[in-house]
């Protein structure tokens, strides 16, 4: 019985395993033209892929094992579209293995895109060839595609646009990479053509606006700033003539804008065309429609409650019978310093947002509703610093107006950043806060991200003087810390006593023998930390030696002295070293202490500053000044009202500063009852050293100054041209017209940098164009001057290191008299320089200029000037 069910059982499988061997069909023929059969997918399998995983690519295709599928039908066709669609195959095809049953197994073959082996970019310069691996998005190793080939075409041709190239020719061309399978080598041929540049501008249907108020002439603007004819009398001194899509796209924006400003609201372009005159220029053609020009007729304010309708009118200054200025309009409401916007913005209300709207047109007039959602005033809740690892938190923190708590302002958050960016360690070009809304719980969080730049600075510099080599050691520490110093401090930086921000100053100069000076100074602006409160002191000394009369007679002076004033022939340099003479020197020590604050009125930009200094003049046998022999004394008061409105320390563009000075002694003459109208004015008087010493024992003088600089942007953006205007001038006076100051006198010409041989006596003032102190030689002592200078200023690299050209036309005059003073007698230059901070340098620089006039019967004429650190 078992064996007939073993049997059984056996025929019933065979006979099973025959059905399906005979349902199964392989490679079948799927035809088209009939009923599509309905099957269950039994497998996927693909092909042609190498590198990456089958379930990857399979996955591509959007078909899933068990799905039940149409063959032939659409879920095939959308596999294959969805291949193309990625773009990474060069050909796609879809085959049914095998039929068994209703089940079908597919196979997916595919043929991958060549890769990129390499890339040649041929007839660009080298700046060029970066620009374009930048903007193409060309990669080694990543496969090409059609599509790829065309943007970068696309992008090429848009960059060169840009350039002024508007006829460049681009090509790509692809060829197969003998040495590697399935790569091929890109040539990305270039031919620029030439520079295009504007040849015509012809201005159709304009009647408001002349032609030459559109396109500008050699004397004055016009609303084309970006596009101007080449090769014309009436644009020589337009800069912009070559012709690019964006610019001419910018100033027919403009035009629309002009209109708008002088009412014309329904001003547009009804068409402008742009042709190739020959392979250099081309010619464009515009035609406006101006519309009519409207006026303002009523103006209505809803939703305000803060501020009342005669208070917002008023800001804006718009009332009936206006022309209808929607750029006067859009700057009163938003872009003043006193805008409408503004006024709400400063009083916390962040979320405020004001809509003017036409709802009413009658004629040429217009009735405008102002309406405003003011919303809820908005508190700081999250003030976080961020990018600050040198300085203590706190001393970031105190500078800032914006903190948690407060009512958000919009001028106290400009203030802030100006007042980092002021700082010195942070990359003034990248302090921009990042102001975080949160309309439903009325806040608002400011992030500042900052980026720390070193500014200490370290000095190392040898020179050659008449009296030889001259060196110079120098360190500034501008993030000193007095604390840390003393270990009061208990969360230490590194081992320098570093982190609260204050200056601390130690340098030394030398030429061995004749002169020697060193100095040191401590500053902080918040002295005691709780308020912003200056506090200097500081200590010097220096000492300089003379030669010895035998230098004046020997052969190395007289052909000196005939070489410089054309007698004979100068035979070399006689060392000074041979006529050193200690017993003719000058030594001074001095001190200073120095206060400062912060004042709130006029407005908090202004600063008064106080200063004690005493100095102390030691002469032996010194035949530069009034007095030769004994030891004068010099005990001064300064006071300075200063105000400071810049944006940025190493490169302002916009702001203000000037200080105003006074610097007085007691009138030491008013009561020590001597007659010094008789007291040492002969000097062949046997008591004359003896009387000169009891003169200048202790030095009088009232000395007045005043210094100032503007600057203004000419153009927008952090790259922008920039005008520096300077005025300054001082008097230095006596109280007693026969004790007149020997010292505190003006040093004027050159580069303005003190020099050793100037520094112990005299103030030093720079007027580039003149040998430096050539203004004021021995004898014809500076008791006032003045300065005025006008300075264009662009910037080539902004950042930690700063890079900026200039130039310039400058004038002033020294007088030996303050009652001969006269501002309009200058001695006049021109000329151009360059500027470069680096960070542990400073700022260093080299100016040419030309001195057009002469003094003391020598022209200026054409003078190199080397510049080390920032003047005011």
């Amino acid at each position: 019985m078992n064996i007939i069910k073993v049997l059984t059982t056996a025929c019933i499988l065979a006979s099973s395993f025959a059905a399906q061997a005979q349902d199964k069909i392989t490679y079948p023929d799927i035809s088209y033209a009939g009923n599509p059969r309905t099957v269950t997918l039994g497998g996927l399998a693909v092909s042609g892929a190498e590198g990456y995983e089958d379930y990857m690519l399979t996955g591509i295709s959007g078909l899933t094992v068990g799905q039940q599928i149409e063959l032939p039908g659409e879920a095939i066709t959308d596999a294959v579209k969805h291949y193309w669609k990625y773009g990474l195959f060069s050909e796609v095809s879809i085959s049914v293995d095998s039929l068994v049953n209703d089940k079908a197994y597919l196979h997916i073959h595919l043929q991958m895109r060549p890769r990129v082996s390499t890339i040649n970019y041929v007839g660009l310069k080298k700046s060029e060839r970066t620009d374009m691996e930048e903007k193409l998005g060309l990669l080694k190793g990543a496969q090409i595609t059609p599509n790829m080939i065309d943007r970068a075409k696309i992008l090429a041709k848009r960059y060169f646009d840009e350039k002024g190239f508007k006829n460049a020719d681009i090509q790509i061309v692809q060829r197969d990479d003998v040495a590697n399978k399935n790569q091929v080598i890109l040539d990305v041929i270039i031919d620029k053509k030439q520079k295009m540049k504007v040849r015509d501008i012809i201005i159709e249907g304009n009647s408001a606006l002349a032609t030459s108020s559109i396109k500008g002439n050699i004397i004055k603007k016009g609303v084309f700033k970006e596009t101007h004819e080449a090769g014309k009398m009436a644009t020589l001194l337009k800069f912009k003539k070559k012709y690019t899509p964006e610019r001419w796209k910018n100033d027919k924006q403009k035009l629309i804008e002009k209109y708008n400003e002088l009412g014309y609201r329904d001003a547009y372009i009804v068409s402008d065309t742009v042709w190739n005159v020959d392979e250099k220029h081309v010619s464009m053609r515009v035609k406006v429609d101006e519309g009519k020009k409207y006026y303002v007729r009523n103006i209505t304010w809803v939703g305000n409650t803060v501020y009342n309708t005669d208070y917002l009118a008023a800001v804006l200054g718009m009332k009936k019978g206006d022309v209808y200025n929607q750029k006067l309009m859009n700057k009163r409401l938003t872009e003043d310093e006193d805008a409408v916007g503004n006024n709400y913005w400063n009083n916390g209300y962040l979320f405020y947002s004001l809509h003017p709207t036409e709802v009413n047109i009658v004629g040429d007039s217009i009735d405008l509703e102002m309406r405003i959602f003011e919303g809820p005033q908005a508190h700081i809740n999250h003030v976080r610093i961020n990018g600050n690892d040198r300085l203590y938190e706190n001393v970031v923190r105190r500078e800032l107006r914006t903190k948690p708590g407060d009512l958000f302002s919009k001028e106290a958050l400009q203030r802030s950043a100006r007042e980092i960016a002021s700082m010195g360690h942070f990359d003034p070009e990248k302090v921009n806060p990042d102001v975080k809304p949160d309309p439903e719980n009325g806040t608002v969080d400011i992030n500042w991200d900052l980026v720390q730049k070193s500014n200490d600075q370290i000095e190392f510099s040898l020179g050659w003087g008449q009296t030889g080599v001259i060196g110079r050691i120098g360190l500034k520490l501008n993030n000193f810390s007095m604390r840390n110093l003393f270990g009061k401090n208990k969360e230490r930086r590194g081992f320098l006593p570093v982190g609260d921000g204050e200056v601390l100053s130690i340098g030394a100069q030398t030429n061995g023998t004749y002169y020697q000076s060193y100095n040191m100074s401590y500053s902080t602006n918040w002295f005691g930390g709780k308020r912003p409160i200056q506090f200097s002191v500081g200590a010097y000394f220096s000492k300089q030696t003379d030669v010895s009369s035998n230098y004046y007679n020997s052969g190395y002076f007289n052909n000196y002295y005939n070489y410089m004033y054309g007698y004979g022939n100068y035979n070399g340099y006689n060392n000074y070293e041979n006529f050193y003479d200690p017993d003719k020197y000058v030594k001074l020590f001095g001190f200073s202490l120095g206060w400062g604050k912060q004042l709130r009125w006029p407005d908090d930009f202004f600063q008064l500053s106080l200063s004690l200094q005493y100095t102390r003049y030691m002469l032996k046998n010194w035949s530069y000044f009034l007095m030769t022999n004994g030891n004068s004394n010099n005990l001064n008061l300064s006071i300075q009202l200063s105000r400071n409105s810049t944006d940025n320390q190493l490169f302002p563009r916009r702001g203000s500063e000037f200080a105003a000075s006074l610097t007085i002694t007691p009138p030491w003459s008013a009561w020590d009852g001597k007659d010094y109208k008789n007291l040492a004015n002969d000097s062949k008087s046997a008591n004359y050293n003896r009387e000169q010493q009891e003169k200048y024992r202790w030095v009088e003088y009232h000395k007045w100054k005043f210094k100032g600089r503007m600057f203004t942007a000419l153009t927008s953006g952090q790259k922008c041209l920039v005008l520096m205007a300077r005025l300054e001038f001082g008097l230095l006076g006596s109280f007693n017209k026969w004790k007149k100051s020997p010292f505190e006198t003006y040093y004027m010409g050159g580069d303005g940098m003190t020099g050793y041989s100037t520094s112990y006596a005299e103030e030093t003032i720079g007027l580039r164009g003149y040998e430096n102190g050539s203004l004021t030689p021995y004898g014809q002592e500076g008791y006032a001057y003045d300065r005025m200078t006008l300075e264009l200023r662009y910037p080539f690299l902004l950042g930690n290191t700063t890079i900026y050209g200039l130039g310039f036309i400058e004038g002033g005059n020294a007088w030996t008299e303050t009652r001969k003073f006269n501002p309009f007698d200058m001695k006049r230059s021109a000329g151009v320089g360059l500027r470069i901070y680096l960070p542990m340098v400073g700022l260093m620089g080299i100016d040419w200029a030309y001195g057009f006039d002469k003094v003391f019967g020598t022209k200026g004429g054409s003078q190199f000037h080397f510049i080390l650190g920032q003047e005011f």
